[in-house]
């Protein structure tokens, strides 16, 4: 077969059988004969974008159970202090055991803020009987240190707990009836909270403020980035108390309660973001969820 040249130029004749008229199209040669490798190319295409969407999808199920599994050794958390130590070390334990301490104290700051039930400092457990045998009191010291040293990271950066003294909930995660016209449905992406106009609204983990005004249906809102893929939202605020940038902390007040943007009455909605994609709040709320 004659290779088509890249200026051959085919006709295609398109017939119109109601009007009996037709019409005509001229395309280049070469293209039409490389619409087989334009096929395969489209395919190609759409199936490493079905691969690359997998592979997120996969990778944001993965990050969700590893925060579950930190939230869950947070709740199991016990830390045992040994009642005597070696005199050769005594000095070295000592220090660690201040530091276990003062990072208890800590964490339990950052839970009760939440509204979150903390852990007590004393002595618990079988002296610590537990441990490798192999290590030395200060070594087992070091090991809780360190342990509690990640644990105040997480506790610090991790939305744990509830942004307003009202634990009563209105609205759950999720598609529920659109409560402007119960005919229909709506996907919500977050829980909503009772309240009065005014209550406060506090954050749920140390962050950065990235938004604090007006965002379409949401009202007045405030939103604040963890630097952990984790994000919170606070919305239908009657006031914002935070600026742009501003850095909060656990337990910060950003707003209060109110009733802006597309709400039917006084309420909070919150939600958690993940990669920018809303998740539910709930397994946040406390430390067994």
């Amino acid at each position: 077969m004659r290779r088509a040249k890249s200026k051959d130029v085919s006709t295609v004749i398109i017939v119109n059988k109601n009007q009996h008229q037709t019409r005509s199209i001229q395309i280049r040669t070469k293209h039409l004969e490389r619409l087989n490798r334009y096929a395969l190319a489209i395919v190609a295409v759409l199936v490493c974008l079905g691969s690359v969407i997998y592979y997120l999808q996969k990778q944001n199920n993965l990050k969700d159970a590893e925060n579950h599994l930190l939230a869950l050794q947070l709740s199991k958390l016990k830390i045992s202090i040994p009642a005597k130590v070696k005199s050769d070390n005594s000095a070295s334990a000592q220090s660690y055991i201040q530091s276990i301490q003062s990072k208890l104290q800590l964490i339990n700051n950052y839970l009760k803020k939440r509204g979150l039930k903390g852990f007590g400092t004393a002595s618990t457990g079988d002296g610590g009987k537990t441990m490798a045998p192999q290590l030395s009191a200060a070594e087992q010291y070091a090991a809780y240190n360190d342990y509690l040293e990640r644990i105040v990271l997480v506790t610090a950066f991790t939305p744990l707990g509830y942004p307003h003294s009202i634990d009563h909930l209105t609205s759950n995660f999720g598609y529920r009836s659109d409560p402007f016209d119960a005919s229909k449905a709506e996907y919500h992406p977050g829980i909503d909270f009772g309240g009065a106009i005014g209550d406060k609204v506090k954050c749920t983990a140390n962050g950065k403020v990235i938004w604090a005004g007006w965002y379409g249906g949401y009202g007045n809102c405030v939103r604040i980035e963890h630097g952990n893929h984790l994000e919170t939202l606070y919305g239908h605020l009657s006031k914002i108390g935070v600026k742009v940038g501003q850095k909060v902390s656990v337990g910060d007040v950003i707003g209060a309660v109110g009733s802006t943007g597309h709400s039917t009455g006084a309420h909070l909605h919150y939600e958690v973001r993940k990669d920018g994609k809303p998740i539910n709040p709930i397994k946040f709320l406390t430390l067994n969820s």
